[in-house]
């Protein structure tokens, strides 16, 4: 896992499942609502102080995905992928990355493709059960929940980057 981690250039996140609960919600007028998990969000800026980048690829298409996204400063976003190989392979040439330097993390069979090729594979504790066995880590918490948020404390960590990003909340060690 250290090996994978320490490779890891860019982070990938599908959106309905992972970034929230999976629950679309719409209210008289149909407008759609959202819920992000908070602590999810403060673990994407803190891979970004890594040197890391984030993007999106999501099947769907909403403002609500733009607004989030721009809230945190993800420049990489691609809605209505149905195919999500397609933006994938277009952000690996775009960027000059190579799979193994890509972590991705979404919840179901359509995301399979990209899981596949990724150097780190991950899904959320409540996933489609069928895409557990093609991943290399399945968080403890669900989507939407924290999950995203493990991610990035994973990959730091196991990267040895969450001393220099967390440096700030710490106090030195009394000598």
């Amino acid at each position: 896992m250290q090996e994978r981690c320490r490779k890891i250039r860019l982070l990938l996140l599908d959106v309905d499942g992972v970034l929230t609960d999976g629950r679309i919600i719409y209210d008289n007028q149909g407008v759609e609502t959202k819920a992000f998990d908070v602590k999810d969000g403060h673990g994407l800026k803190l891979v970004q102080r890594a040197g890391i980048q984030v993007g999106i690829i999501t099947g769907r298409s909403s403002q609500v995905v733009a607004h989030r996204a721009a809230e945190l400063d993800i420049a990489i976003v691609h809605q209505g992928a149905k195919d999500k190989l397609l933006p994938y392979e277009r952000i690996l040439a775009d960027l000059g990355l190579r799979d193994e330097e890509v972590a991705y993390v979404g919840d179901d069979v359509i995301d399979l493709p990209v899981l596949r090729r990724v150097g780190l594979a991950v899904t959320v504790a409540d996933a489609v059960e069928d895409i557990k066995p093609y991943v290399h880590y399945v968080t403890r918490r669900p989507g939407g929940r924290g999950a995203v948020r493990e991610v990035c404390d994973l990959i730091l960590k196991q990267s040895d980057r969450w001393d220099g990003v967390t440096s700030r909340y710490f106090p030195a060690a009394a000598g």
